[in-house]
């Protein structure tokens, strides 16, 4: 019987159970003998793996996390890493493996692919900044987290007459941040593709009350400043013009805890499916996303591109903070 195993690496996403679930029950379907890898990377050169059956998967499709454990392992950028994750696998016999991450884990699953081992990857990350998918694995659910603590902020910001500066993760991409900006509401939206300096926020909350604007929130992108306290200290300084007090609130990763929404279920069981069915049909060197609704497959070679915001949102977050 042929083996397949699957792994979690990097940072852990909502949805990534439901992937390993739909990957572990779609290779028992497709007739594989299935392994989980613990740990990501480092337990794959550890060698800590562990037979996986449709019941070790079972009541795991609603958990946040991974079941798998997961890590971030600087081993896999050298080629002495790649070369004892392939001889793990090689000696017990693992036939393919399914790789569930974002742009790292994804990068790792390349160099492994170049060095002729089969290996078919998931996107999965939050940022939702991997090429090859309009939207990845967990980041619908961080986005709704992130929403709805702006929708509590606004509430506390409207009793005191503040601004809330609310930074969100994403990295160097700004999608989580645009996204949260235009469906929340905010009157500011910073993120690292469209840099505004201090003076540039401080301009758009004054704006925001000379039309009449009691309260306001500035959703800023992890990456589009280094420091959110310097900017509330900036703010602090110029108080008395700007109107607004300011306060930060940093989501951080509270937005990769908590059940997955129902997309996130929805796309991790498609996409996990479809990755076994790529080793069925005998094809590797594979990175799976959603595009228009459905799974995709790309070279995962498409994982060290940069991925294109739609700057689009940019216009349409700032027509609706009017």
């Amino acid at each position: 019987m042929r083996r397949l195993a699957v792994l979690t690496s990097g940072g852990d996403a909502p949805g990534m159970n439901a992937a390993i679930r739909a990957v572990v029950r779609g290779g028992i379907a497709e007739g594989f003998e299935m392994f989980g890898v613990r740990n990501g990377y480092s337990g794959l050169m550890g060698d800590d793996l562990r037979p996986l059956g449709q019941r070790d998967v079972g009541g795991i499709i609603d958990r946040g996390g991974t079941l798998l454990g997961s890590s971030r392992c600087q081993a896999m950028h050298e080629a002495s890493g790649q070369q004892a994750a392939i001889e793990c696998l090689r000696k017990r016999a693992i036939d393919g493996l399914v790789v569930i991450g974002g742009n790292g884990s994804q990068a790792g699953a390349l160099e492994l692919s170049r060095r002729g081992y089969p290996v078919v990857g998931i996107t999965s990350t939050i940022d939702n900044d991997l090429a090859g998918t309009d939207v990845s694995i967990g980041a619908t659910t961080a986005l709704e987290v992130a929403v709805e603590a702006i929708d509590r902020l606004r509430v506390t910001a409207a009793s005191h007459r503040r601004a809330f500066l609310v930074e969100v993760m994403g990295r160097k991409c700004g999608y989580l941040a645009l996204l949260a900006g235009i469906a929340s509401g905010a009157e500011v939206t910073v993120i690292p593709e469209v840099p505004m300096g201090m003076e540039d926020i401080a301009q758009e909350l004054l704006d925001a009350e000379l039309r009449g604007k009691k309260h306001a929130i500035v959703v800023v992108a992890e990456g589009a400043f280094s420091d959110a306290d310097g900017i509330a200290k900036w703010f602090g300084q110029h108080h008395d013009r700007l109107g607004f007090e300011l306060r930060v609130s940093r989501l951080g990763h509270i937005q990769r805890g908590g059940s997955p929404c129902v997309f996130d279920r929805m796309i991790a069981t498609q996409l996990g499916a479809a990755a076994v069915a790529e080793f069925a049909r005998g094809r590797s060197g594979l990175l799976l996303g959603l595009r228009q609704g459905h799974p995709f497959a790309s070279p995962l070679a498409i994982a060290t591109e940069e991925k294109d915001l739609d700057l689009d949102l940019v216009a349409l977050a700032r027509a609706m903070s009017r």
